[in-house]
């Protein structure tokens, strides 16, 4: 019987290297560690919540496919938030920046304290609004440091980018949102 504890003292390269070498349970451990992050993600750039799990698949799928194309010096984890953000942008454009919104019954306002509800919903409607106007750029680098704590140099390498670019980025989205949500 395999120790599965171990898998998750094992770093994500030693664990790619696992799993080139055909041990699925370090793809599987590799899933665990990474699918939360890469479902924030998703839902932050406004993948609709029911194609939410759809995309985490897909994008693990295309990972492991593709994973001669990721350099170990960079993080596997801003690794495949791009092919999820790659995959998040080629749906928008099927979809024609349609965006469709749902009403659950998480989403209704908590009476015990109507307006302050109200002054919350409202504010996170506007800076959900305001993340998806930023420009692209803007809008990933402030997702990746705000949402999934990179650092910039984490961030820069997932983007292509150079750990001052994405400063300047994030700086820029930080400012567009205060003035979006005021």
């Amino acid at each position: 019987m395999r120790d599965l504890s171990q898998d998750a003292d094992r770093t994500d390269s030693a664990l790619v290297g696992a799993y080139r070498s055909g041990d699925q349970a370090a793809a599987a451990e590799l899933v665990r560690r990474h699918a939360t992050s890469v479902g924030r993600y998703l839902v932050a750039l406004g993948a609709p919540p029911s194609e939410v799990e759809d995309l985490i698949q897909e994008t693990f799928f295309k990972a492991f496919r593709a994973l001669g194309g990721w350099r170990a010096e960079g993080s596997f984890r801003g690794w495949v938030l791009r092919i999820a953000g790659n995959l998040r942008k080629d749906q928008f454009r099927r979809e024609r920046g349609r965006l469709m919104l749902s009403i659950e019954d998480n989403d209704l306002v908590d009476l015990a304290d109507p307006e302050g509800e109200m002054g919350a919903a409202d504010l996170a409607l506007r800076l959900e609004a305001g993340i998806l106007r930023l420009p692209r750029l803007q809008r990933d680098v402030f997702l990746l440091r705000a949402q999934q704590g990179m650092a910039y140099e984490e961030i820069s390498r997932a983007l292509g980018t150079t750990p001052g670019a994405a400063r300047v980025h994030y700086h820029h989205a930080v400012k567009r949102l205060k003035e979006l949500t005021k």
